[in-house]
């Protein structure tokens, strides 16, 4: 039987940005704000409705909409993958121009987590949103994998894409462990060249790449009064069932973030008591900073 409307969760999910350029021929000079299909459809497989949350801010912003208003509205968000982060948000200089990452999109992603901690609604990051989950919450991250850690897997092959794999090894007792009860190794894509070098507090690693030791996956400790907060660094989305190459199913990792959603909406949790602006102020600081070493 069809869900009812009124029963199917909300899902926000965070936007990709293009910047506004004078070279391009559709929408010149404008800032665009998207997301990627296969994340949506995913949400959408298991009966979600999909919201993509527009930043509210920027030179054509009109109204009083915040995303704080996103936050209580909706049952719980994820955080999209895409650009780099910039490296000044986790208070380091980049290493190379080409890893300056997006410091327009950190400051929006940023202030989105910190809408959905506030609200106490679960959070879930896929590729790049598990590295800025991490530093949203104190972590670093390498600004690349492959020359700031010795003997490193092929994260990321710009050629390949998606079809670019790797095996990872599962934490034993860990809330993903048991979720695929029996396996300890599986296989997944692998689109990102940057990763977590040093894990945020409160947060444990429950999948690393194997056998080069990056995380692949990371959860918040359960906490009481803390909402759920989990990542992968690979994309669930991407799994395609009955392919040659077999990687981990998605489906587990999709019913856990919706099952906690659900939970979330069934007790009607209050707002949680964190100190306002506490993680975009935090990355807004780190910002002034590195500014002002240039």
């Amino acid at each position: 039987m069809s869900q009812t409307v009124a029963s199917r969760l909300k899902i926000g999910l965070s936007a990709c940005f293009q910047h506004a350029d004078p070279g391009r021929s559709l929408f010149t000079n404008k800032t665009l704000q998207y997301v990627e299909q296969s994340i949506a459809h995913w949400l959408m497989s298991a009966g979600a409705m999909v919201v993509m949350v527009p930043c509210p801010t920027g030179e054509t912003a009109r109204g009083d909409t915040t995303l704080s208003h996103y936050a209580e509205w909706l049952d719980g968000v994820v955080m999209h993958g895409g650009a780099d982060v910039w490296p000044g948000s986790y208070g380091e200089m980049p290493l190379r121009e080409a890893w300056m990452g997006d410091r327009i999109r950190d400051l929006y992603d940023l202030a989105l987590v910190e809408a959905f901690e506030q609200a106490g609604k679960p959070i879930f990051g896929v590729c790049r949103g598990l590295q800025l989950i991490n530093v949203a919450f104190g972590g670093t991250l390498y600004q690349d994998i492959a020359t700031q850690h010795p003997h490193a897997l092929q994260h990321r092959d710009p050629v390949s894409y998606d079809q670019n794999f790797h095996d990872i090894v599962f934490v034993e007792g860990t809330r993903l462990s048991q979720m695929y009860p029996g396996m300890v190794h599986a296989r997944v894509n692998s689109i990102h060249h940057q990763g977590i070098k040093h894990l945020a507090p409160g947060f444990e690693v429950e999948a690393w790449s194997y056998p080069d030791h990056v995380p692949e996956a990371i959860r918040r400790k359960p906490v009481p009064g803390r909402g759920y907060i989990a990542a992968t660094q690979w994309h669930p989305e991407f799994h395609q069932p009955g392919t040659p190459i077999s990687t981990v199913d998605d489906r587990a990792i999709l019913d856990d973030f919706l099952g906690a959603c659900m939970a979330t909406r069934a007790r009607s949790r209050p707002p949680q008591h964190v100190a306002p602006g506490k993680i975009r102020d935090r990355a807004a600081r780190l910002l002034r900073q590195a500014l002002l070493r240039n």
